[in-house]
């Protein structure tokens, strides 16, 4: 009999858990057996809006090989491969990224029990750290990215609204890349805490600091009245947007990172936002497998708690349960959820 694996599907804002049968690899493909995925704010927010047709979403995976492929000798870097290797990969590919493809592709997206990595241009690294590092690879890369785009430098002070994965992973890379004053806006409070473990200097809680102007007078104190070398907008929320940016200082940058799905638009004013303070202005779409290769490289190689992030792990079963969460007050069983993975390993 062949061997069977679960699958979430989504369609619409509904989660099903079907089966299908698990493919032994082809020539130069790996069968992945899922340990965790992690839910993206990317997820969350196609979801919010409903998907159009049924996909099968995840792409912050780690697993184990369960099955190598002939021809599958090493990884990206060149390192040996054997079946019980622990990977992850970039979700990102020659063709459609993985997490974002059809049933008729199973074991395509990473809520699952398997993930069939037969894409030829795929990039997987093995690791040595616990799965709950290696889910964050994928997030960590965002942040990474948005660093190298940014050019942060030695001393600068930098500011990250949101405290969600994306702002924290934004966080740990600035703060690594020289950052001397790190200031993190966001909540709830909890967030906050393990935004100055991994290296805030400051933290301002929306939820206490409620007005644009309150907080940005704060932001005033903490920056002499200049403002922050580099801000990056990591909550996907749009008023955070011209918020941001009357926080960047003269001859200042501002990432803009948060918005990866189209939520709508929001006024800005060229003159007060843009030029005046004669800003620079990027945005970073996802990332690349060289921003890969170099986050992984850190994850490995770093005492940064990384695994204090991964709050929740869930069964397939209570995918929506984790989405439900991340939706509304960012409360699972009573307690602050940071990052919610779904899968085995715990």
């Amino acid at each position: 009999m062949a061997k069977t694996g679960r699958v979430v599907v989504t369609h619409g804002q509904a989660f099903e858990v079907r089966e299908y049968n698990v493919p032994d690899p082809a020539p130069g493909s790996i069968l992945m057996r899922q340990e965790l995925g992690g839910i993206c704010g990317t997820d969350l927010h196609n979801w919010q809006k409903g998907i159009e047709t049924p996909t099968l979403m995840g792409h912050e995976n780690v697993g184990i090989i369960e099955a190598l492929g002939a021809g599958v000798k090493t990884d990206y870097l060149g390192n040996p491969l054997h079946e019980g290797d622990r990977l992850v990969f970039h979700p990102r590919n020659g063709g459609m990224a993985y997490g974002f493809r059809g049933p008729d592709e199973p074991f395509s997206g990473g809520f699952a029990d398997y993930i069939y990595l037969n894409d030829p241009q795929s990039c997987y690294i093995k690791s040595a750290k616990p799965a709950k590092v290696g889910v964050l690879a994928e997030p960590f890369t965002v942040g990474v990215h948005a660093v190298m785009r940014a050019g942060v430098q030695l001393g600068d002070t930098v500011i990250v609204q949101g405290s969600g994965a994306i702002g924290l992973m934004t966080l740990i890379a600035a703060k690594l890349a020289g950052a001397a004053h790190l200031i993190i806006i966001g909540g709830p409070p909890e967030r906050l805490t393990l935004a100055q473990k991994l290296g805030a200097h400051v933290t301002i809680d929306i939820g206490q600091v409620r007005s644009v102007e309150e907080r940005r007078a704060l932001i005033m104190q903490e920056t002499r009245g200049k403002g922050a070398d580099v801000v990056f907008e990591c909550a996907g929320f749009l008023p955070a947007f011209p918020e941001g940016l009357s926080y960047v200082r003269e001859d200042g940058t501002f990432i803009e990172v948060g918005h990866f799905v189209d939520v709508g638009e929001v006024m800005v004013n060229p003159n007060q936002h843009f030029l005046r303070p004669n800003l620079r202005l990027e945005g970073i779409w996802g990332s690349r497998h060289h921003h890969f290769v170099r986050a992984v490289a850190v994850m490995e190689s770093s005492d940064v708690p990384f695994a204090d992030m991964v709050s929740h792990v869930l069964p397939l079963e209570q995918v929506a349960d984790g989405f439900e969460a991340l939706d509304g007050a960012y409360q699972l069983d009573g307690e602050t959820v940071f990052k919610i993975a779904v899968g085995a390993a715990v």
